[in-house]
C-alpha cells in the first residue's frame, strides 16, 4: 500500500507500520551499527533476524534507488550508509519504503471520503499527524542505540497530561556525534 496507515491485525491489536518499513528500519540500524565493519551483506542481515532474504534484499534495493544506502559488490561486497547514521531521519526510511505518512485516508488528497464535508475529527487528526510526522524526521538512525530519554514537554491548555516528545535533536543529536 502507498503510504503508511494505522490498521489493525488479525488479531485486533492496534497496527502502525508495515511489515516492509519494520525491515527496513531494522536494516538500516543494523548497517548504521556495523558500518565500521565495512560494507555489511543481505544475507548477513536476514539472518541476524530471521527474516526472508528475498523480501530482504528487495527492501534494501529500494532504499539504495532512495540513496539511503549504496551497494558495494564483490566478495566482501554489502550496504553502506551513504551519510553518517545521526544524518538519516526515520522518516526519510519510512517514505523511502512506503511513501508519504499518513494515520488515516482521509488526510490524502484523493480521499473520497463521504463524510469529509462534515467531518470534525479532520483538524485533531492533522495535529497528530503532524507531530508523529515531525518526530520521525526528527529521529535518526543514530537514536535507535542511544540510551538518552527524550525529554517530555507538556502542551495544551492548562498543563493537562498531555505530552510530546521534544528535544530529540539537539541532545541526542550531539550523543550521536561523539
Amino acid at each position: 500500500p502507498e503510504g503508511w496507515e494505522m490498521g489493525s491485525s488479525a488479531r485486533g491489536e492496534m497496527r502502525g507500520f508495515t511489515k516492509r518499513a519494520d525491515y527496513g528500519w531494522m536494516a538500516m540500524h543494523f548497517i548504521a551499527s556495523h558500518g565500521d565493519e565495512g560494507a555489511v551483506s543481505a544475507k548477513r542481515i536476514a539472518e541476524e533476524f530471521q527474516r526472508p532474504p528475498e523480501r530482504l534484499a528487495k527492501i534494501l534495493q529500494r532504499l539504495a534507488k532512495k540513496a539511503l544506502i549504496t551497494s558495494h559488490n564483490g566478495p566482501k561486497g554489502g550496504y553502506m550508509l551513504t551519510r553518517r547514521p545521526a544524518e538519516i531521519t526515520l522518516g526519510e526510511v519510512i517514505r523511502a519504503l512506503e511513501g508519504p505518512i499518513h494515520i488515516v485516508s482521509c488526510l490524502e488528497e484523493s480521499s473520497d471520503c463521504p463524510q469529509m464535508e462534515r467531518c470534525s475529527l479532520r483538524r485533531p487528526v492533522k495535529k497528530i499527524q503532524a507531530a508523529i510526522t515531525q518526530l520521525l524526521d526528527t529521529m535518526s538512525l543514530a537514536e535507535l542505540t542511544s540510551d538518552d530519554v527524550p525529554e517530555i514537554l507538556s502542551i495544551g491548555s492548562g498543563g493537562g497530561d498531555r505530552h510530546v516528545m521534544a528535544g530529540r535533536r539537539t541532545a541526542l543529536g550531539r550523543a550521536a556525534d561523539r
